[in-house]
């Protein structure tokens, strides 16, 4: 009598490999400043405060698929378009990316298959 071993149908060795790069690149995001075209700073020093007008600005980025996939990512460029109009520098540059509540209940009620964020753009308009 011969007996078999059921053999499953993914290997299981690579489960670390695909646990791994979804770790390292789940929901991840790149904000490039240098295609704005005007000076952006993160930080202005202590001693000399920054002078022009604040600005708030609120977007989303959707991922789709536990994050490995990217569906909406929020462009800086377009945030700020009203903003930089007229303006020669972004100073105190602030992104924050946060999951508010009705972004946590989309992502649970479809399992992660989407997975909305809330991206927030806040800085001073110096002139």
């Amino acid at each position: 009598m011969i007996i078999r071993r059921a053999r499953c149908a993914f290997p299981i060795r690579f489960l670390p490999a695909l646990l791994l790069i979804g770790t390292l690149s789940a929901c991840s995001q790149t904000f490039d400043a240098a295609k704005l075209g005007v000076p952006i700073t993160m930080a202005a020093s202590a001693d000399q405060p920054l002078q022009g007008a604040p600005f708030d600005v609120r977007s989303h980025a959707v991922f789709a698929f536990w994050g490995l996939a990217k569906i909406k990512e929020p462009s800086l460029r377009k945030a700020l378009a009203a903003q930089l109009a007229g303006g020669s520098a972004i100073g105190n540059l602030r992104i924050t990316v946060h999951s508010r509540l009705p972004d946590v209940l989309v992502t649970i009620l479809t399992a992660g298959l989407l997975v909305p964020r809330s991206v927030t753009f806040e800085g001073i308009v110096v002139k």
